[in-house]
C-alpha cells in the first residue's frame, strides 16, 4: 500500500447527499464522513442506483450537498472559486468529447485552461505540463491523431492525459472503465495506480469493476443502502462488507479468491 501523510487533500465532515426535486427532499446517503491523502488510489463502489454518481458530483461542487461539508486541501469547497476549484481538482467524465476532431495533443492542452490567459496562449511552462502528461499515459505517439481516429481505450488515456495536464491535486474519475474490454480495463486502472504513486496525486473513481479495484486500490469507498464505508481492501473482506454489497439469493463474494460469483 501507498504511503500517506496526515494531510488529506480530500475530506467530507457529515455529508448528505441527493437532491430536490418538485421542493420535494430526496436523501440518497447520509453520514458520509472519510478523509483522503495524497498518493492514493481510492475506489468507488457499489450497486447500480446506490448513488456514486451523485456523491461525485457533490464532491466536485457540481451539486450542491443537503447537509455537511466537503473540504479540498483542508479548505471548504464553497469557499472556493471556481478558477481555484480547477487547479486543484481535475474531472474525467463519460460524457463524448465536445469535439473529436481535435488533434491529441490539442485535446490534452486543454487541461491548461485554468492557467492561460484570455486568449489562451500556452507558456513554455503550460507546453512542459501537456508533454509531461502524454509522457506518463505513454501517448506521445498519437499527439498528431485526431481524436475520431482513437479507440475507446486510447481516447480514455488521452482524457487523463488532459487531467495531468491540469496539474491538480485531486483528480476524480467517472466509471473510467466504461465500454472497454478486460484488457482495457485492466490496463486503465494500473495506469491510475502508478500515476497516484509516481505524481502523489490522489485518485478518486467509480467504477463497477470491483475484483479488479480490490486488486489495485489503497481504499475502497463502498456505498450501501445503509451506508458508506471507507477502509482498505482487506479490512473491508474481513468486516464482510463485501457480503453485503448484492442480493445474498444471487451473488456472493468468495472470501478466498476475492470475487464474486453466482450463486448456484
Amino acid at each position: 500500500m501507498t504511503k500517506t501523510n496526515n494531510h488529506s487533500t480530500l475530506k467530507t465532515e457529515n455529508l448528505s447527499i441527493g437532491y430536490v426535486a418538485k421542493k420535494q427532499k430526496k436523501v440518497i446517503a447520509t453520514g458520509i464522513s472519510f478523509e483522503l491523502q495524497k498518493g492514493q488510489l481510492v475506489g468507488l463502489v457499489g450497486e447500480n442506483g446506490i448513488g456514486k454518481s451523485t456523491l461525485l458530483r457533490t464532491l466536485t461542487k457540481v451539486q450542491k450537498p443537503l447537509q455537511g461539508d466537503v473540504y479540498i486541501n483542508e479548505k471548504n469547497i464553497n469557499a472556493l472559486t471556481q478558477l481555484e476549484l480547477a487547479k486543484t481538482l481535475s474531472l474525467v467524465l463519460t460524457e463524448p468529447v465536445a469535439s473529436k476532431n481535435l488533434s491529441v495533443w490539442e485535446l490534452v492542452a486543454l487541461g491548461r485552461q485554468p492557467y492561460t490567459n484570455w486568449v489562451g496562449a500556452l507558456t513554455p511552462e503550460d507546453i512542459k505540463h501537456i508533454e509531461k502528461a502524454m509522457e506518463l499515459t505513454d501517448i506521445k505517439d498519437l499527439k498528431n491523431k485526431k481524436c475520431y481516429e482513437l479507440s475507446d481505450g486510447q481516447l480514455q488515456k488521452v482524457m487523463i492525459a488532459r487531467a495531468l495536464a491540469q496539474d491538480t491535486d485531486i483528480i476524480i474519475l467517472d466509471e473510467p472503465t466504461s465500454h472497454l474490454d478486460l484488457h482495457h480495463k485492466a490496463y486503465i486502472l494500473k495506469l491510475l495506480q502508478k500515476l497516484a504513486v509516481n505524481t502523489q496525486k490522489t485518485v478518486l473513481f467509480s467504477s463497477h469493476e470491483i475484483d479488479l479495484a480490490i486488486q489495485l486500490c489503497d481504499k475502497l469507498l463502498v456505498m450501501t443502502p445503509e451506508s458508506v464505508i471507507i477502509d482498505t481492501p482487506s479490512e473491508l473482506i474481513a468486516k464482510g462488507v463485501f457480503n453485503r454489497l448484492f442480493p445474498e439469493n444471487l451473488i456472493e463474494f468468495d472470501g478466498k479468491t476475492h470475487r464474486f460469483k453466482i450463486k448456484n
